[in-house]
C-alpha cells in the first residue's frame, strides 16, 4: 500500500478529485443533493474553504473542509444560530467530512483532525461548529462535540448541529494526531516566499470587526505601527499604503523622478531587473551595473562606474535578492552613497524582519507587511530618512508620499490588515528572530551540501530567508516541485525566472524549526536521484 500524505489541497487535480469524492459521499451515499451526469459536486462555498486531504499515492481518499466566513451553512439551516452558541471570539465551521469506505477503519479520520487542529491554531479560532450526520452521532460525541438546537436537513439526510471549544478540542486532537501521524504520514510544510504562517493572534485580527480609517482607534493603531516600524529600522518616518511591494517601489521611483541628475541601478537578479523596469516606466535617467545572478555586488566595480561618470545623483539596489538567495552588503552601499553624495534607495521587501535592516542614511526603502514581518500581505511600506525632494513634477495621487506624510489619513485602508501588522510587530523580537533564521538556514545549507545539493549563493553572501538550488539539466524543477508538493513540501518553483533557469527554492521567511526541516535534504536528494 502507498504511504499516506496529509496536506492542504493546492493542485487542480486534487480539486477535481475533491468534487468527485463530494459527489460519491453526499449524492450517492447520503442523498443530500441531486444526481448529475458528470458525477461531480461543486460545493457552493468551495472558493471560501480550505480543504484538508489525505492522499494514497496520487488519489484523494479523504477530505474535510473548514470555513470561517459568515453566513455558515448552519446559519442557513438554523435561523438565529448565534442564540444557540456559547460566548466565543472566533468560530469556524468544519464541513464536508468524507472518507472512501474502504479506508474508514484506519487512522484517516484522526490524521484529518490533526490537520484541522493545526489550522485552528494558526487562524486563532476558539469555537468549532459542525453539522454532524445522525449516522455518526456517536462518533462525534466521542470526539467531544456537544449537540445543540433541533435536527436539520431532509428526511433522507438529517444532521445534528454541534459545537466544541477549540481548547477542549486541542487536547483530544493532539491525542488523535499522535496516533495517526506515524512514519507513513506528514502534514504540509510551507517553504514558500509567501504567504507565510501567521500567529493565531495575527490571523484573528484579520477577522475582527472592521474599523473606519477615520476613527480615532484606527489613527492610534496606525501611529503605533509606524512607530514600531521606525524603531525596527532606525528610519525617520514610514508611509503605509494598501498595496504590494510593487506599489512601494513605484512610490520610491516617484520620488527619484523629482531629482535632477543621472542615477545608478545595481542588478544581480530578478528583483534588480524589476527596479530597472520601475525606473524605465518613470522615464528616469540612469545607468545599470549588472552582476551575474548568484553573485554579490563588488565594491570596486561600483566605484569604477562612479569614477567614470561622477555626475550621479542617486543609487538604487535590492538588499535581499530573493531570486538567487543573495544578501547584498547594505553597509557598503551606505558607505558609497555617503562618499559620493548619492541619494540611496533600497528594496527591503524580503529582508525586512529576516535580517538587520539599518535604514539610517537610506533616503527611501520599500517593504511589505507580509514575508519576513509575518503578517498578511496587502500593505506597502516606504521608509524615508531624509526630507522629501521639492516637487518638480506632478505624481499620481496614490503614489505621492507627501499626501501620506501630511496630517490625516489620505486613503481608505482595511483595519484588519493594519491591526494584523501591528500585532505581528509587537511579537517580533530581532534579538531572537534574526539569529534563529540564520541558524536554520546555515544548518539546512550544510545538510543540502552533504546530500550533494549546492546552493547558488556563496556562504559569505547568502540571504538566510531564501535558498536557491540549481538542479541538474535532466531534472525538471516543475516536475520535482509538483512531486514534493504531493508529499506535503511546498517549495517555490513556479515563478517564471525559476522555471527558466531550472531552479527550486526553499524559503525560511516563516518560523521553521530544525525538526520541521530534518527530512527535506534527503527527500530532495532522493527525488532528484530517482528522476536522473
Amino acid at each position: 500500500m502507498n504511504s499516506l500524505v496529509f496536506k492542504i489541497a493546492t493542485e487542480a487535480d486534487e480539486l477535481r478529485q475533491i468534487r468527485a469524492l463530494n459527489y460519491r459521499t453526499f449524492v450517492e451515499e447520503i442523498p443530500q443533493h441531486s444526481p448529475n451526469p458528470g458525477r461531480s459536486l461543486v460545493d457552493r462555498f468551495e472558493q471560501e474553504s480550505i480543504f484538508c486531504i489525505c492522499l494514497c499515492g496520487d488519489k484523494v481518499i479523504a477530505m474535510v473542509a473548514i470555513r470561517s466566513n459568515r453566513p455558515f451553512s448552519l446559519d442557513i439551516k438554523l435561523p438565529c444560530l448565534d442564540a444557540y452558541l456559547p460566548p466565543h471570539n472566533s468560530a469556524c465551521e468544519i464541513r464536508l467530512l468524507a472518507i472512501e469506505s474502504k479506508y474508514r477503519k484506519g487512522r484517516i479520520l484522526t490524521g484529518l483532525i490533526g490537520m484541522v487542529f493545526d489550522l485552528f491554531e494558526i487562524r486563532g479560532h476558539d469555537l468549532a461548529l459542525i453539522s454532524g450526520t445522525l449516522r455518526q452521532a456517536r462518533l462525534y460525541a466521542h470526539m467531544g462535540f456537544q449537540a445543540f438546537g433541533p435536527v436539520v436537513g431532509s428526511p433522507d439526510a438529517q444532521y445534528q448541529p454541534m459545537y466544541q471549544f477549540v481548547n477542549h478540542f486541542r487536547a483530544r486532537a493532539k491525542e488523535l494526531r499522535s496516533k495517526a501521524l506515524g512514519t507513513q504520514t506528514r502534514l504540509s510544510v510551507s517553504l514558500l516566499p509567501g504567504p507565510v504562517c501567521l500567529a493565531p493572534a495575527v490571523r484573528a485580527a484579520l477577522g475582527a470587526k472592521p474599523v473606519s480609517h477615520r476613527a480615532e482607534a484606527f489613527t492610534q493603531i496606525l501611529e503605533r505601527t509606524r512607530h514600531m516600524l521606525c524603531e525596527l529600522t532606525g528610519a525617520r518616518a514610514v508611509v503605509i499604503a494598501t498595496g504590494s511591494g510593487t506599489l512601494a517601489n513605484d512610490m520610491v521611483a516617484g520620488q527619484l523622478a523629482q531629482l535632477s541628475g543621472r542615477g545608478l541601478i545595481l542588478c544581480n537578479g530578478e528583483f534588480g531587473q524589476r527596479l530597472v523596469d520601475h525606473a524605465s516606466r518613470f522615464n528616469l535617467d540612469f545607468e545599470v551595473v549588472e552582476t551575474p545572478w548568484g553573485a554579490s555586488f563588488a565594491e570596486d566595480s561600483i566605484r569604477q562606474t562612479l569614477a567614470r561618470n561622477p555626475a550621479k545623483s542617486w543609487l538604487w539596489a535590492v538588499h535581499a535578492e530573493t531570486s538567487t538567495g543573495v544578501l547584498n552588503d547594505l553597509d557598503m552601499l551606505k558607505r558609497l552613497a555617503r562618499e559620493w553624495g548619492l541619494t540611496l534607495c533600497i528594496d527591503c521587501v524580503s529582508s525586512l524582519g529576516v535580517v538587520p535592516c539599518d535604514l539610517r542614511g537610506v533616503a527611501f526603502a520599500s517593504g511589505v507587511s507580509g514575508k519576513g514581518l509575518q503578517s498578511m500581505a496587502g500593505l506597502a511600506l516606504v521608509f524615508n530618512d531624509m526630507e522629501l525632494p521639492p516637487p518638480t513634477r506632478t505624481l499620481p495621487r496614490y503614489i505621492d508620499l507627501r499626501l501620506y506624510l501630511a496630517p490625516g489619513i489620505p486613503f481608505t485602508m482595511p483595519s484588519g490588515l493594519l491591526t494584523a501588522l501591528s500585532l505581528a510587530l509587537e511579537t517580533l523580537d530581532p534579538d531572537t528572530r534574526y539569529p534563529a533564521v540564520r541558524e536554520s538556514s546555515d544548518w539546512l545549507c550544510h545538510e543540502l551540501q552533504r546530500a550533494g545539493l549546492t546552493p547558488l549563493a556563496a556562504a559569505a553572501a547568502r540571504f538566510p530567508g531564501a535558498i536557491t538550488i540549481p538542479l541538474p539539466q535532466n531534472v525538471s524543477s516543475r516536475t520535482l516541485g509538483s512531486a514534493l508538493a504531493h508529499k506535503g513540501w511546498l517549495l517555490s518553483y513556479q515563478s517564471s525566472y525559476l522555471i527558466e533557469r531550472n531552479w527550486i527554492q526553499v524559503c525560511l521567511l516563516g518560523h521553521t524549526e530544525h525538526a520541521d526541516l530534518q527530512p527535506l535534504p534527503g527527500l530532495l536528494a532522493s527525488a532528484i536521484s530517482a528522476r536522473h
